[in-house]
Protein backbone atom coordinates (compact mmCIF):
# COMPACT_ATOMS: atom_id res chain seq x y z
CA UNK A 1 0.00 0.00 0.00
CA UNK A 2 1.37 3.39 -0.94
CA UNK A 3 1.48 6.24 1.59
CA UNK A 4 2.49 9.13 -0.64
CA UNK A 5 1.90 9.04 -4.40
CA UNK A 6 -1.64 9.28 -5.74
CA UNK A 7 -1.41 6.67 -8.47
CA UNK A 8 -4.92 7.34 -9.72
CA UNK A 9 -3.86 10.88 -10.60
CA UNK A 10 -0.59 9.68 -12.13
CA UNK A 11 -2.27 7.10 -14.31
CA UNK A 12 -4.97 9.57 -15.42
CA UNK A 13 -2.36 11.92 -16.91
CA UNK A 14 -2.37 11.87 -20.70
CA UNK A 15 0.93 11.13 -22.43
CA UNK A 16 -0.48 12.56 -25.67
CA UNK A 17 -1.40 15.84 -23.98
CA UNK A 18 2.02 15.96 -22.35
CA UNK A 19 3.86 15.40 -25.62
CA UNK A 20 1.77 18.00 -27.45
CA UNK A 21 2.30 20.78 -24.89
CA UNK A 22 4.01 23.92 -26.19
CA UNK A 23 6.90 24.73 -26.35
CA UNK A 24 8.04 21.25 -25.21
CA UNK A 25 6.50 18.49 -23.08
CA UNK A 26 5.62 19.81 -19.61
CA UNK A 27 2.80 19.49 -17.07
CA UNK A 28 2.27 21.23 -13.72
CA UNK A 29 -0.13 18.97 -11.78
CA UNK A 30 -1.31 19.59 -8.23
CA UNK A 31 -1.93 16.82 -5.71
CA UNK A 32 0.25 13.99 -7.00
CA UNK A 33 1.18 13.37 -3.37
CA UNK A 34 -1.63 12.45 -0.99
CA UNK A 35 -2.39 15.43 1.28
CA UNK A 36 -1.54 13.66 4.54
CA UNK A 37 1.69 12.31 3.07
CA UNK A 38 2.63 15.72 1.71
CA UNK A 39 2.20 17.28 5.16
CA UNK A 40 4.45 14.61 6.70
CA UNK A 41 7.14 15.25 4.09
CA UNK A 42 7.01 19.01 4.70
CA UNK A 43 7.32 18.44 8.46
CA UNK A 44 10.34 16.13 8.07
CA UNK A 45 12.33 17.89 5.36
CA UNK A 46 16.12 17.74 5.77
CA UNK A 47 17.63 20.76 7.50
CA UNK A 48 19.89 23.29 5.81
CA UNK A 49 22.68 22.07 8.08
CA UNK A 50 22.55 18.67 6.37
CA UNK A 51 23.14 20.23 2.97
CA UNK A 52 26.16 21.33 0.97
CA UNK A 53 26.37 25.00 -0.05
CA UNK A 54 26.84 25.35 -3.81
CA UNK A 55 27.53 29.03 -4.46
CA UNK A 56 29.50 30.88 -7.11
CA UNK A 57 30.16 27.76 -9.19
CA UNK A 58 31.01 28.77 -12.74
CA UNK A 59 28.62 27.44 -15.35
CA UNK A 60 29.22 26.76 -19.01
CA UNK A 61 28.26 29.07 -21.86
CA UNK A 62 28.38 32.26 -19.77
CA UNK A 63 25.33 31.37 -17.68
CA UNK A 64 25.07 32.70 -14.12
CA UNK A 65 25.79 30.45 -11.10
CA UNK A 66 22.79 28.50 -9.80
CA UNK A 67 23.34 29.17 -6.09
CA UNK A 68 21.68 26.77 -3.66
CA UNK A 69 22.09 24.33 -0.81
CA UNK A 70 22.05 20.77 -2.15
CA UNK A 71 21.69 17.27 -0.77
CA UNK A 72 21.96 14.10 -2.85
CA UNK A 73 19.77 11.19 -1.81
CA UNK A 74 21.41 7.95 -0.66
CA UNK A 75 19.79 4.87 0.82
CA UNK A 76 21.90 5.30 3.98
CA UNK A 77 21.26 9.05 4.35
CA UNK A 78 20.34 9.96 7.97
CA UNK A 79 16.96 11.51 7.23
CA UNK A 80 13.38 10.93 8.39
CA UNK A 81 11.91 7.51 7.48
CA UNK A 82 9.09 9.30 5.64
CA UNK A 83 11.54 10.44 3.00
CA UNK A 84 13.06 7.00 2.53
CA UNK A 85 9.53 5.66 2.08
CA UNK A 86 8.69 8.37 -0.46
CA UNK A 87 11.82 7.63 -2.49
CA UNK A 88 10.99 3.92 -2.35
CA UNK A 89 7.70 4.74 -4.10
CA UNK A 90 9.54 6.84 -6.68
CA UNK A 91 11.82 3.86 -7.36
CA UNK A 92 8.86 1.49 -7.70
CA UNK A 93 7.94 -0.16 -10.99
CA UNK A 94 4.60 1.64 -10.96
CA UNK A 95 6.13 5.14 -10.88
CA UNK A 96 8.88 4.17 -13.31
CA UNK A 97 6.26 2.87 -15.77
CA UNK A 98 4.48 6.23 -15.45
CA UNK A 99 7.63 8.05 -16.57
CA UNK A 100 8.25 5.56 -19.38
CA UNK A 101 4.69 6.10 -20.63
CA UNK A 102 4.87 9.88 -20.46
CA UNK A 103 8.31 10.12 -22.07
CA UNK A 104 7.82 7.30 -24.55
CA UNK A 105 11.04 5.57 -23.49
CA UNK A 106 11.95 2.06 -22.38
CA UNK A 107 15.06 2.66 -20.31
CA UNK A 108 15.68 5.30 -17.72
CA UNK A 109 17.68 5.91 -14.58
CA UNK A 110 16.51 8.04 -11.69
CA UNK A 111 18.53 9.94 -9.10
CA UNK A 112 17.18 12.26 -6.44
CA UNK A 113 18.21 15.46 -4.68
CA UNK A 114 16.96 18.38 -2.64
CA UNK A 115 17.71 22.01 -3.55
CA UNK A 116 17.09 24.91 -1.14
CA UNK A 117 17.47 28.37 -2.69
CA UNK A 118 17.95 31.38 -0.35
CA UNK A 119 17.20 35.04 -0.87
CA UNK A 120 18.98 36.41 -3.95
CA UNK A 121 19.42 33.03 -5.65
CA UNK A 122 18.14 32.34 -9.15
CA UNK A 123 18.35 29.74 -11.90
CA UNK A 124 19.38 31.42 -15.12
CA UNK A 125 17.72 30.23 -18.37
CA UNK A 126 19.33 26.98 -19.47
CA UNK A 127 18.76 23.64 -21.16
CA UNK A 128 19.66 20.53 -19.19
CA UNK A 129 22.61 18.30 -20.01
CA UNK A 130 22.14 15.80 -22.82
CA UNK A 131 22.40 12.87 -20.39
CA UNK A 132 19.03 13.90 -18.94
CA UNK A 133 15.71 12.71 -20.30
CA UNK A 134 13.87 15.15 -18.05
CA UNK A 135 12.94 15.97 -14.47
CA UNK A 136 10.04 15.73 -12.05
CA UNK A 137 10.25 18.60 -9.55
CA UNK A 138 8.20 18.39 -6.34
CA UNK A 139 7.72 21.72 -4.54
CA UNK A 140 7.72 21.92 -0.75
CA UNK A 141 6.83 25.49 0.14
CA UNK A 142 3.59 25.30 2.10
CA UNK A 143 1.15 28.21 1.58
CA UNK A 144 1.27 29.20 5.26
CA UNK A 145 5.06 29.67 5.16
CA UNK A 146 5.71 31.05 1.66
CA UNK A 147 4.46 34.25 0.02
CA UNK A 148 4.06 33.80 -3.77
CA UNK A 149 5.39 37.36 -4.16
CA UNK A 150 8.79 35.99 -3.15
CA UNK A 151 8.97 33.98 -6.39
CA UNK A 152 9.98 30.37 -6.79
CA UNK A 153 7.99 29.37 -9.87
CA UNK A 154 9.88 27.48 -12.53
CA UNK A 155 9.57 29.43 -15.78
CA UNK A 156 9.08 27.44 -18.98
CA UNK A 157 10.66 29.43 -21.81
CA UNK A 158 9.91 29.49 -25.53
CA UNK A 159 12.78 30.71 -27.70
CA UNK A 160 11.09 29.96 -31.01
CA UNK A 161 14.15 27.88 -31.92
CA UNK A 162 16.40 30.95 -31.95
CA UNK A 163 19.04 30.13 -29.33
CA UNK A 164 21.86 27.62 -29.29
CA UNK A 165 21.90 25.42 -26.18
CA UNK A 166 25.42 26.65 -25.53
CA UNK A 167 24.40 30.27 -24.94
CA UNK A 168 23.19 32.49 -22.11
CA UNK A 169 20.00 34.38 -22.98
CA UNK A 170 18.10 36.39 -20.39
CA UNK A 171 14.47 35.84 -19.41
CA UNK A 172 13.46 38.91 -21.40
CA UNK A 173 14.98 37.47 -24.59
CA UNK A 174 12.39 34.72 -24.98
CA UNK A 175 9.27 34.82 -27.14
CA UNK A 176 7.02 33.59 -24.30
CA UNK A 177 7.28 32.62 -20.65
CA UNK A 178 5.01 30.21 -18.75
CA UNK A 179 5.13 30.05 -14.95
CA UNK A 180 4.74 26.60 -13.39
CA UNK A 181 3.01 26.97 -10.02
CA UNK A 182 5.37 26.11 -7.18
CA UNK A 183 3.43 26.68 -3.97
CA UNK A 184 1.98 23.85 -1.95
CA UNK A 185 1.48 20.33 -3.25
CA UNK A 186 2.43 21.06 -6.87
CA UNK A 187 4.98 19.44 -9.13
CA UNK A 188 6.47 20.00 -12.56
CA UNK A 189 7.19 17.18 -14.99
CA UNK A 190 9.12 18.11 -18.12
CA UNK A 191 11.00 16.25 -20.81
CA UNK A 192 14.33 17.45 -22.08
CA UNK A 193 14.35 18.41 -25.74
CA UNK A 194 16.59 20.60 -27.84
CA UNK A 195 15.47 24.04 -26.78
CA UNK A 196 13.80 22.99 -23.51
CA UNK A 197 14.76 26.25 -21.81
CA UNK A 198 13.69 26.91 -18.23
CA UNK A 199 14.80 28.87 -15.17
CA UNK A 200 13.79 30.53 -11.90
CA UNK A 201 13.81 34.28 -11.38
CA UNK A 202 15.65 35.76 -8.39
CA UNK A 203 14.16 34.72 -5.05
CA UNK A 204 13.14 37.66 -2.82
CA UNK A 205 12.19 35.81 0.37
CA UNK A 206 13.40 37.12 3.76
CA UNK A 207 16.66 35.82 5.17
CA UNK A 208 16.21 32.40 6.72
CA UNK A 209 13.57 31.28 4.22
CA UNK A 210 14.29 28.98 1.27
CA UNK A 211 12.65 27.82 -1.93
CA UNK A 212 12.56 24.06 -1.27
CA UNK A 213 12.30 21.43 -4.00
CA UNK A 214 12.91 17.71 -4.31
CA UNK A 215 13.89 16.68 -7.82
CA UNK A 216 13.62 13.34 -9.56
CA UNK A 217 16.30 13.54 -12.25
CA UNK A 218 15.45 11.16 -15.08
CA UNK A 219 18.58 10.16 -16.98
CA UNK A 220 19.42 8.21 -20.10
CA UNK A 221 21.35 5.26 -18.59
CA UNK A 222 23.94 5.06 -21.38
CA UNK A 223 24.67 8.79 -21.44
CA UNK A 224 24.72 8.95 -17.64
CA UNK A 225 27.19 6.06 -17.50
CA UNK A 226 29.48 7.74 -20.01
CA UNK A 227 29.27 10.99 -18.02
CA UNK A 228 30.38 9.18 -14.84
CA UNK A 229 33.32 7.58 -16.63
CA UNK A 230 34.48 10.89 -18.09
CA UNK A 231 34.07 12.64 -14.72
CA UNK A 232 36.15 9.94 -13.02
CA UNK A 233 38.91 10.25 -15.63
CA UNK A 234 38.92 14.04 -15.31
CA UNK A 235 39.14 13.82 -11.51
CA UNK A 236 42.10 11.41 -11.66
CA UNK A 237 43.90 13.65 -14.15
CA UNK A 238 43.43 16.66 -11.87
CA UNK A 239 44.68 14.70 -8.85
CA UNK A 240 47.89 13.82 -10.70
CA UNK A 241 48.55 17.35 -11.96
Amino acid sequence: MNDFLDYDRLEAMSADKFQQTHPYPWLNPVGLIEDAGYDRLVETLPTVEQMTPVFGVKRSHGQQPHDRYALEYRDDLPIAPEWHAFVSELKSDRYQRFIQRMFGCRRLQTVFHWHYAPRGASVSPHCDATRKLGSHIFYFNAPDTWDPAWGGDTIILDDGGRFERRSAPDFADFNARYAAESQGNASLLFQRKEGSWHGVREITCPEGYYRKVFIVVINDPLRAGLHRVLATVKRKVLQKS
